[in-house]
């Protein structure tokens, strides 16, 4: 009997957007446990508190297909190889949207596989129609007081405009 392969999807997810989304279901077919990991420091200032991003996971993850794969959500503390180890997990997904991301993603993921080389990390490309979304834009859309309703789910574009 073949060991279950474990992943991790991490991220500030701040908030979460449908192109996160994207790569849950995507990353969903390539494992039979997925764990969306949410940074809780990510040296980053966060918008929505920890356990709002989480939330809004929570609530919309019905919403989007993923292939019978067991999802969990669960806050990241510390490194994320540890996170990884920590749950047996063999691979951390991690979705880019253009070059500009690739040059950071892929430095992450040299240190990552120098400090867990049993953890591999797989690059998603976001799907054509996601790709230009990034959570930094749709909260400065929605600062503005733009429509991000094409951009995240309900309840997220909900608590964007009650900002």
């Amino acid at each position: 009997m073949t060991s279950p392969r474990i992943g991790i999807y991490p991220g500030t997810f701040d908030p979460v957007t449908l192109g996160h989304f994207d790569i849950i279901q995507r990353a969903s077919r390539l494992v039979d446990t997925l764990i969306i990991g949410v940074a809780k420091h990510s040296g980053k200032q966060t918008q929505f508190c920890l356990e709002q991003r989480i939330q809004f996971i929570e609530e919309h993850l019905p919403d989007f297909p993923h292939n019978g794969t067991v999802i969990k959500i669960m806050p990241i503390e510390g490194l994320l190889v540890e996170f990884a180890r920590s749950f047996n997990a063999t691979v951390v997904f991690r979705g880019l949207r253009a070059v500009a991301d690739f040059d950071y993603e892929f430095q992450m993921a040299m240190m990552n596989a120098r400090l867990a080389p049993d953890v591999e990390t797989v690059f998603l490309m976001a799907s054509e129609r996601h790709q230009f979304i990034a959570s930094k834009l749709v909260k400065e859309v929605a600062r503005l007081g733009g429509d991000v309703a094409g951009f995240v789910p309900s309840k997220v574009a909900e608590a964007l405009r009650a900002l």
